[in-house]
């Protein structure tokens, strides 16, 4: 039987901002749950199950801390051929602590997306001025911090509420093309506001099988004004996972696949996901291996694959790795982090 637990759930699955903004997929935090693809909703049972479904604490370890990096850009590098493309980045920070009882976790991300401009009269995309083709950059940067507490129906079911609470804000300028990379919009520093939101996930355990489901942005808080405005939407994401992992013990095999229930839009363009992925440890855990892929579902099937790998540094502390690649345009990336779970 679970007991009532407070964790922290994330800003949000996808970042689905009000055009023209970019978004930012829900697979951008956790080093493990990248590694798998994206496949993760059924799975959280570290403390990123802050981000993808607190109901996983339940069933997750009885202590575990993290620390990680992130990022993902599209395309690599800036260079003359690429100027005039839609471009993207996104960097995350995430630090999380979670018992069956207690979460606590901070996640930081900002989105940094180009543009080239578009003005009525002239060739999409770009616009002359002199003949020098311009850009809009922006930047939009999201702090969160929450608390969610749970509650058991039953000895298979638990559902958890999270409210959370987020600072965040975005800005945009138009730059001329030369000078209007990726990093330049980093550089930009938006003012922020706060403004509080809700999640709700719910995670199911049949023998080796889980069932978890996450609505994220229930409230759909809305930041900023003008052109730089931006909504989180609400998302929802389902999946099913098997393994073969006891409450508080992470499983030597698993297997998972999940999938969206709603559609986000991104500087890339629309998309809907569905995610499959494993993960396996050799005997003793001194090494974890993992690789999962997803693909968008919508006209422009966008694929991504991914593999990560985790090392046993002590008993109980670990370091975990992960690589993005593939033909989807803003998945290509990397992560990095340290865990401690007992």
């Amino acid at each position: 039987m679970f007991k009532p637990s407070v964790s922290v759930v994330s800003l949000a699955s996808f970042l689905f901002l009000a055009a023209p903004l970019a978004a930012q997929p829900v697979d951008s935090i956790g080093v493990r749950a990248q590694g798998m693809g994206g496949a993760f909703t059924a799975v959280a049972d570290d403390a990123t199950a802050t981000w993808w479904n607190p109901a996983g604490m339940a069933g997750g370890a009885y202590f575990n801390a993290l620390l990680e990096f992130g990022t993902n850009r599209e395309p690599p590098t800036d260079g003359d051929d690429l100027i005039l493309r839609p471009a993207a980045r996104a960097d995350t920070r995430s630090l999380a602590v979670a018992f069956p009882s207690l979460g606590l976790s901070y996640y930081h991300l900002r989105v940094s997306d180009r543009r080239p401009q578009i003005s009525t009269g002239t060739a999409a995309g770009v616009r002359q001025e002199g003949g020098a083709a311009e850009v809009r950059l922006r930047s939009l940067v999201l702090n969160q911090f929450g608390a969610s507490v749970g509650q058991s129906l039953g000895s298979h079911l638990v559902v958890a509420t999270t409210v959370k609470l987020v600072y965040g804000g975005a800005v945009s300028q138009v730059q001329p093309a030369a000078g209007g990379s990726l990093d330049a919009a980093t550089e930009l520093d938006p003012s922020g506001e706060t403004h509080s939101g809700l999640d709700i996930g719910a995670m199911a355990a049949l023998g080796r099988v889980r069932l978890g489901v996450m609505v994220r942005n229930v409230t759909e808080p809305e930041f900023g004004d003008g052109a730089d405005v931006f909504t989180l939407r609400r998302q929802a994401r389902a999946g099913v996972a098997v393994t073969t992992g006891s409450r508080g013990v992470i499983g030597t095999a698993t297997v998972a696949v999940d999938a969206d229930l709603t559609t986000t839009s991104t500087v890339l363009g629309d998309e809907r996901r569905v995610a499959v992925g494993g993960e396996l440890w050799t005997p003793g855990r001194v090494i974890g291996v993992r690789a999962g892929t997803n693909i968008s579902t919508l006209s422009d099937r966008r694929l991504a694959f991914s593999g990560g790998v985790s090392a046993t540094l002590k008993r109980g502390l670990y370091a975990d790795g992960e690589f993005t690649g593939g033909t989807d345009n803003g998945r290509r990336g990397w992560g990095v982090g340290l865990r401690v779970t007992f």
